[in-house]
């Protein structure tokens, strides 16, 4: 008798619910999952089987929200630094992927190195990386290190220019010198980092792709719209974080990364290297800006209202 009374489809509604709070962190779902199911469930129709869109949509944006703030944990600094670190760290990976074919070994010491700053093993990641470093430098350079190496290096996939045919030595030495030197802070503070999500590695290819770019035809320091694309919006959902969580991790992480940027431009633009920034590129630059200095200041707007 007792059957012919329950919601014939409660099962479904349910995995549907249950589905809709894996957008909350594991440890809210252990704690409140629970309850918050058993209130979504009673306050439902009792002939729906399929959330509200606006209940959907509040569960999503407050498990977004949630995975946010529970990110703000631990040392700013210490966080905010190794956050940098890892964003530089990808896009080094990514500059080599499209020529794994031809340099197999770095790549995939590339992408060791990758793994084990997101998992936080930073001693691990500093031969490697650094490793990795000495070799690209020499690439840039034009020289022979640790492995006989044919260059120019063309690529396989994802663009259809040689290696560091638009940067420089120095540049490419500063990018990885900078990801050295932060992971030895890291390493010297005590303490591993903290690991970061699986979804790091989805940034690869967009970073790797060389096409189309915003910029004037032929240019020797193009921008890949896809890589312009995906910075733009790490930077802007960082400015978000920083807004919900009145924490400014991810602008010390925004401002390494800029910081990165900045200095390899600033190399190529010397007189010697002949490259001539337009319009474009100081309008890409301008934004990046910005947004790193929304990180800043919208958790230091809060902050400051509050004391009032």
């Amino acid at each position: 008798m007792t059957a012919t009374l329950e919601r014939p489809d409660t099962s479904v509604l349910e995995r549907r619910y249950r589905k809709l709070l894996l957008a909350y962190p594991r440890p809210y779902r252990q704690a409140h999952g629970d309850e918050l199911l058993d209130v979504l469930m009673e306050s439902a129709d009792a002939d729906r089987t399929v959330p509200p869109p606006r209940e959907a949509a509040g569960l999503v944006a407050g498990g977004i929200r949630t995975r946010v703030i529970h990110l703000a944990g631990g040392s700013v600094w210490r966080d905010g630094l190794h956050l940098g670190v890892a964003a530089v760290a990808v896009a080094n990976l990514a500059a080599l992927v499209p020529y794994a074919g031809s340099i197999p070994l770095w790549t995939a010491l590339s992408a060791l190195s990758v793994l084990a700053v997101l998992r936080g093993w930073v001693w691990a990641a500093i031969p490697l990386t650094a490793a990795v470093g000495v070799k690209a430098v020499a690439i840039a350079g034009g020289r022979q290190v640790a492995e006989l190496t044919q260059v120019p290096v063309y690529p396989g996939l994802l663009t259809d220019r040689p290696l560091f045919v638009d940067s420089d030595p120095g540049v490419v030495a500063v990018a990885y010198g900078l990801v050295v030197l932060g992971l030895l802070a890291l390493a010297t503070r005590g303490g591993a980092p903290r690991v970061r999500s699986w979804w790091w590695w989805a940034a690869i290819p967009l970073l790797a792709w060389n096409g189309p770019a915003w910029m004037i035809e032929e240019h020797n320091l193009p921008i890949s719209l896809s890589r312009m694309g995906l910075e733009l919006a790490l930077m802007a959902a960082a400015a978000v974080a920083g807004h919900l969580t009145r924490d400014l991790r991810w602008a010390a992480g925004c401002a390494f990364y800029l910081a990165v940027t900045v200095a390899g431009v600033s190399l190529l633009t010397l007189p010697e290297y002949g490259v001539i920034p337009t319009s474009q590129h100081l309008a890409y630059w301008a934004l990046l800006g910005l947004l790193t200095a929304a990180t800043a200041l919208l958790p230091l707007r809060h902050r400051r209202h509050a004391l009032d």
